[in-house]
Formats: structure tokens, C-alpha cells, sequence
């Protein structure tokens, strides 16, 4: 639904303020992507948890129209426990890092809201561990998990192919996308999962965004996947502009679906948080 009213206000705002201006990138990073590389430091509201994500999206090379670009991708997305002290152990960790390419083009009509097509192409490995904030020292174990899991902590990679297209005007921009596993660990996975979103700018500074996937469920009975989940990531944010600070912005995140953790691959969460996000 909230994607729907973000499609219906996209198509009647006037807004032109630039909802990423910050980033030289081709292909501007989505907002909402739980998963697009970034620094962010996100408490989870109500919980003793917190996300912080320390990663960057980089063209190295554009060519002379600045139409075509090629760069890399690294990233860690972090999920700590927030204990006494101001101590934040680890519980679970991902690692990722690839190669990206990015294309755009001018579109000249007078039918559709938008004057930019742009494209992303990625080819990524992404690891995923547990670590001490997920293991028992005074029970020398670690924590509970379900049993069919087997041996803890076990071994999780995926590589993967990641397509992005969007159509964008300033202030505002939809986008679907497409991944394919061409290598997982555990195996069973489905290698097909899809994506779609919506972003607009809003007055002051602010801007909305949402974020919608559909990935693999994860059956124990069957040891592979059977069906597709949608897992959503709504997010409303404030950039610091007046603050004279472009490249920080707060906002508050609604997620609902699977875990984006790859150790929690088969675990459905829902929780809010808010935060502190540095684009570069």
C-alpha cells in the first residue's frame, strides 16, 4: 500500500530536490535497500539490538558522456546486542563485496513523470558468521539455535547477480530489480528472487522511500526452499541540509519479512529502527 501511494505521489509531485545529491555515482544508491551499501548506525527500537553497517558503492570509472560507469561494492552489515556497559557484542556479521556496472539515459516525454532511465548490473560474494555476542561463555556454547540447523555456527555463501532499472526525475524515482544465486551454501536455495521500490522527496529536507522484496522461504521439512516471502523495508528520513551537514541524514526504518542476516536466512522478523545513515 505504501508503495502504491508513493507511485501515486510520484506522479503528481513537482518536487525538485535531488533525493541523493551527495554521491557522484552513475546509478544513485536506493534509499530503502537494507542491503545497498552504506554507514549506518541503527538502534532497533524496543529491542536490545542494533544494526551498523559500514560500506561503500564506488564508480571508478565513468566514461567522458559520465553515461557509463564501472565500480566496486563492499560492505559489512552488522547485527550487535546492546549490553551494559556501552558494550555491543557481534551476534551475526555479513561480508560482501563485487564489481558493479551502471548506464543511464536521457528520456525526452511527456507521458510519463520522470526523465532518467538508469541500470545497475552486479556480480557479488556475500558471506555470513556468527560471532562472540552469539556464543555463551559461562555454558562454553553457543546460543540456541533449531535443531535441523545442524552444526553451529554452519557455512553460508552466496554469489550472486544483481539487475536494477529504475526511472527517476529529480526528487523522485521507482525502480524493480532481479537477483539470480548462481552458488549458494546451504544448497536448496531458490536462485530467484525479485525486488521493487519507490522514493520521493518531500518538503524540507525530508523524503520517502520503500523497498520490497520477494525471497525464498525456507522449508526445514523439505531441507530447500518452497515459495517466496515479500519482506519490506519502509523508511522515512530527514537530510541535515540546514545543518551545513549534505552528507548525513537521519531516519526511521519499518522492516517486515525475512531476515536480512545471512544467518537468520530462514528466520521472519518485524521491528523498527532509527538512526544516523552517512552517504559518500
Amino acid at each position: 500500500m505504501l508503495t502504491l501511494a508513493l507511485l501515486i505521489s510520484i506522479k503528481n509531485a513537482s518536487a525538485e530536490t535531488p533525493l541523493n545529491p551527495v554521491t557522484k555515482n552513475i546509478f544513485q544508491p536506493l534509499l530503502a535497500d537494507p542491503l545497498e551499501p552504506r554507514v549506518a548506525v541503527m538502534p532497533w527500537l524496543g529491542k536490545r539490538s542494533l544494526q551498523l553497517d559500514i560500506g561503500l558503492s564506488a564508480d571508478l570509472y565513468q566514461n567522458d558522456s559520465k553515461k557509463f560507469a564501472a565500480g566496486v561494492d563492499f560492505a559489512t552489515y552488522s547485527l550487535l546486542r546492546r549490553s551494559e556497559n556501552f558494550k555491543f557484542p557481534v551476534d551475526a556479521v555479513d561480508y560482501l563485496f563485487g564489481i558493479n556496472a551502471s548506464w543511464k539515459k536521457m528520456l525526452n516525454n511527456d507521458v510519463l513523470p520522470f526523465d532518467e532511465f538508469s541500470a545497475r548490473a552486479r556480480i557479488s560474494h556475500i558471506s555470513a558468521h556468527f560471532e562472540d555476542g552469539h556464543y555463551n561463555a559461562d555454558a562454553d556454547q553457543w546460543l540456541q539455535q533449531p535443531e535441523w540447523l545442524g552444526t553451529i555456527p554452519f557455512t553460508y555463501s552466496r554469489e550472486f547477480v544483481n539487475l536494477v532499472l529504475a526511472l527517476s526525475s529529480p526528487g523522485r524515482r521507482i525502480y524493480t530489480g532481479y537477483q539470480y544465486l548462481y552458488h549458494t551454501l546451504p544448497d536448496g536455495i531458490n536462485p530467484h528472487s525479485f525486488q521493487a521500490g519507490a522514493e520521493l522527496a518531500t518538503p524540507c529536507n525530508t523524503y520517502l522511500a520503500a523497498d520490497f522484496k520477494l525471497l525464498p522461504i525456507w522449508q526445514p521439512s523439505l531441507n530447500e526452499t518452497k515459495g517466496h516471502r515479500g519482506t519490506w523495508n519502509l523508511q522515512a528520513g530527514v537530510r541535515l541540509n540546514n545543518l551545513g551537514l549534505e552528507k548525513v541524514r537521519l531516519a526511521c526504518n519499518y522492516y517486515s519479512g525475512l531476515s536480512r542476516q545471512g544467518m537468520y536466512f530462514y528466520h521472519p522478523e518485524n521491528y523498527t529502527t532509527a538512526g544516523i545513515i552517512i552517504d559518500f
